[in-house]
Protein backbone atom coordinates (compact mmCIF):
# COMPACT_ATOMS: atom_id res chain seq x y z
CA UNK A 1 0.00 0.00 0.00
CA UNK A 2 1.15 3.83 -0.90
CA UNK A 3 0.33 6.51 1.54
CA UNK A 4 0.79 10.09 0.52
CA UNK A 5 1.71 12.34 4.13
CA UNK A 6 0.82 15.39 4.05
CA UNK A 7 -0.07 18.23 6.45
CA UNK A 8 -0.88 22.21 6.55
CA UNK A 9 -3.07 22.78 3.73
CA UNK A 10 -4.87 25.90 5.45
CA UNK A 11 -7.42 26.52 2.96
CA UNK A 12 -5.62 27.00 -0.10
CA UNK A 13 -7.75 25.24 -3.17
CA UNK A 14 -4.62 26.01 -5.23
CA UNK A 15 -2.21 23.62 -3.21
CA UNK A 16 -4.67 21.21 -2.40
CA UNK A 17 -5.48 20.88 -6.06
CA UNK A 18 -1.41 20.05 -6.06
CA UNK A 19 -1.82 17.96 -3.45
CA UNK A 20 -4.73 16.20 -5.57
CA UNK A 21 -2.69 15.76 -8.86
CA UNK A 22 0.34 14.57 -6.90
CA UNK A 23 -1.75 11.53 -5.11
CA UNK A 24 -3.11 10.35 -8.55
CA UNK A 25 0.30 10.84 -10.37
CA UNK A 26 2.04 8.75 -7.29
CA UNK A 27 -0.72 6.22 -7.89
CA UNK A 28 -1.39 5.94 -3.98
CA UNK A 29 -4.15 4.16 -2.23
CA UNK A 30 -4.34 6.24 0.63
CA UNK A 31 -3.90 9.93 2.00
CA UNK A 32 -2.48 10.84 5.84
CA UNK A 33 -3.42 14.04 6.68
CA UNK A 34 -1.49 15.26 9.40
CA UNK A 35 -3.94 18.50 10.56
CA UNK A 36 -4.75 22.34 9.68
CA UNK A 37 -7.08 21.17 6.89
CA UNK A 38 -9.55 24.79 6.42
CA UNK A 39 -8.53 27.51 8.38
CA UNK A 40 -4.91 29.67 7.92
CA UNK A 41 -4.89 30.10 11.23
CA UNK A 42 -3.95 33.41 13.08
CA UNK A 43 -0.33 33.78 12.76
CA UNK A 44 -0.39 32.75 9.30
CA UNK A 45 -1.38 35.04 6.10
CA UNK A 46 -3.97 33.73 4.00
CA UNK A 47 -2.42 31.12 1.34
CA UNK A 48 -2.87 31.44 -2.29
CA UNK A 49 -6.09 31.02 -3.69
CA UNK A 50 -7.80 30.51 0.42
CA UNK A 51 -10.93 28.94 -0.72
CA UNK A 52 -12.09 26.95 2.02
CA UNK A 53 -14.89 25.83 0.67
CA UNK A 54 -13.12 24.72 -2.43
CA UNK A 55 -10.99 22.55 0.07
CA UNK A 56 -14.11 20.68 0.95
CA UNK A 57 -15.52 19.95 -1.97
CA UNK A 58 -12.57 18.70 -3.37
CA UNK A 59 -11.41 16.37 -0.55
CA UNK A 60 -14.99 15.11 0.39
CA UNK A 61 -14.60 13.35 -3.13
CA UNK A 62 -12.03 11.39 -1.74
CA UNK A 63 -13.14 10.91 1.80
CA UNK A 64 -12.99 6.97 1.17
CA UNK A 65 -9.21 7.60 0.60
CA UNK A 66 -8.45 9.60 3.76
CA UNK A 67 -7.12 8.89 7.18
CA UNK A 68 -6.71 12.76 9.17
CA UNK A 69 -5.84 13.90 12.06
CA UNK A 70 -7.00 16.96 14.00
CA UNK A 71 -4.45 20.36 13.97
CA UNK A 72 -5.10 22.80 16.14
CA UNK A 73 -6.39 25.25 13.75
CA UNK A 74 -9.17 22.27 13.05
CA UNK A 75 -12.93 22.50 15.16
CA UNK A 76 -16.11 20.79 15.35
CA UNK A 77 -17.44 23.14 12.82
CA UNK A 78 -15.18 21.98 10.45
CA UNK A 79 -15.88 18.56 11.19
CA UNK A 80 -19.36 19.43 10.29
CA UNK A 81 -19.06 20.16 6.71
CA UNK A 82 -16.17 17.46 6.22
CA UNK A 83 -17.52 13.89 5.28
CA UNK A 84 -14.46 11.94 6.75
CA UNK A 85 -13.53 12.34 10.48
CA UNK A 86 -11.04 14.70 11.18
CA UNK A 87 -11.32 15.26 14.95
CA UNK A 88 -8.75 12.46 16.22
CA UNK A 89 -5.80 13.67 18.39
CA UNK A 90 -3.38 10.94 16.37
CA UNK A 91 -3.80 7.81 14.64
CA UNK A 92 -1.65 4.34 15.25
CA UNK A 93 -0.60 2.71 12.38
CA UNK A 94 1.33 -0.54 11.91
CA UNK A 95 4.66 -0.63 9.42
CA UNK A 96 6.24 -4.55 10.35
CA UNK A 97 7.31 -4.86 13.93
CA UNK A 98 6.97 -0.74 14.07
CA UNK A 99 4.50 1.72 15.29
CA UNK A 100 3.57 4.88 13.21
CA UNK A 101 2.17 7.36 15.80
CA UNK A 102 0.23 10.13 13.24
CA UNK A 103 -0.82 13.36 14.95
CA UNK A 104 -0.58 17.09 14.17
CA UNK A 105 2.69 18.21 16.48
CA UNK A 106 1.55 20.82 18.25
CA UNK A 107 1.25 18.85 21.20
CA UNK A 108 3.40 15.14 20.13
CA UNK A 109 6.68 16.19 18.28
CA UNK A 110 10.18 16.35 19.29
CA UNK A 111 10.26 17.99 22.37
CA UNK A 112 7.38 16.12 23.89
CA UNK A 113 7.38 12.61 22.78
CA UNK A 114 4.61 10.44 22.91
CA UNK A 115 5.19 7.12 24.73
CA UNK A 116 6.55 5.43 21.95
CA UNK A 117 9.32 2.44 21.95
CA UNK A 118 12.95 2.45 20.12
CA UNK A 119 12.65 2.10 16.41
CA UNK A 120 8.78 3.45 16.47
CA UNK A 121 7.80 6.42 14.30
CA UNK A 122 6.35 9.77 14.98
CA UNK A 123 4.29 11.40 12.43
CA UNK A 124 4.03 14.99 12.73
CA UNK A 125 2.83 18.62 10.84
CA UNK A 126 2.35 21.65 12.11
CA UNK A 127 5.85 23.53 11.90
CA UNK A 128 5.39 23.44 8.29
CA UNK A 129 9.16 22.12 8.15
CA UNK A 130 10.39 19.40 7.03
CA UNK A 131 11.67 17.26 9.20
CA UNK A 132 13.81 13.71 9.88
CA UNK A 133 15.72 13.22 12.58
CA UNK A 134 15.64 10.39 15.57
CA UNK A 135 15.26 11.56 19.03
CA UNK A 136 15.58 9.02 22.11
CA UNK A 137 15.58 6.38 19.17
CA UNK A 138 12.64 7.32 17.70
CA UNK A 139 12.09 8.60 14.02
CA UNK A 140 10.58 12.03 14.07
CA UNK A 141 9.36 12.92 10.86
CA UNK A 142 7.10 15.59 8.92
CA UNK A 143 6.28 16.31 5.71
CA UNK A 144 6.43 20.44 6.00
CA UNK A 145 3.53 22.53 4.42
CA UNK A 146 1.39 21.90 1.63
CA UNK A 147 0.37 25.95 1.70
CA UNK A 148 2.44 28.04 3.71
CA UNK A 149 6.30 25.98 3.89
CA UNK A 150 8.66 28.05 6.12
CA UNK A 151 11.81 28.09 7.02
CA UNK A 152 13.24 28.33 3.38
CA UNK A 153 11.23 25.00 2.63
CA UNK A 154 8.98 23.95 -0.39
CA UNK A 155 5.76 23.17 -1.13
CA UNK A 156 6.39 19.33 0.09
CA UNK A 157 4.32 16.06 1.26
CA UNK A 158 5.65 12.56 1.89
CA UNK A 159 5.25 9.23 0.43
CA UNK A 160 5.06 5.84 2.15
CA UNK A 161 5.89 2.61 0.22
CA UNK A 162 7.29 -0.82 1.33
CA UNK A 163 8.84 0.90 4.07
CA UNK A 164 10.41 3.23 2.71
CA UNK A 165 9.60 7.10 3.47
CA UNK A 166 10.07 10.12 0.93
CA UNK A 167 9.83 13.67 1.46
CA UNK A 168 8.42 15.45 -2.36
CA UNK A 169 7.71 18.92 -3.50
CA UNK A 170 4.68 19.54 -4.95
CA UNK A 171 6.12 22.26 -7.97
Amino acid sequence: MKYIIASDIHGSAFWCRKLLEAYSLEHADRMLLLGDILYHGPRNDLPQEYSPKSVIAMLNQMKQHILCVRGNCDTEVDQMVMEFPIMAEYAVLSLDNRMIFATHGHRFNSSDLPPLCPGDILLHGHTHIPLNETVSGIAVMNPGSVSIPKGGSAHSYMTLENGIFQWKELN
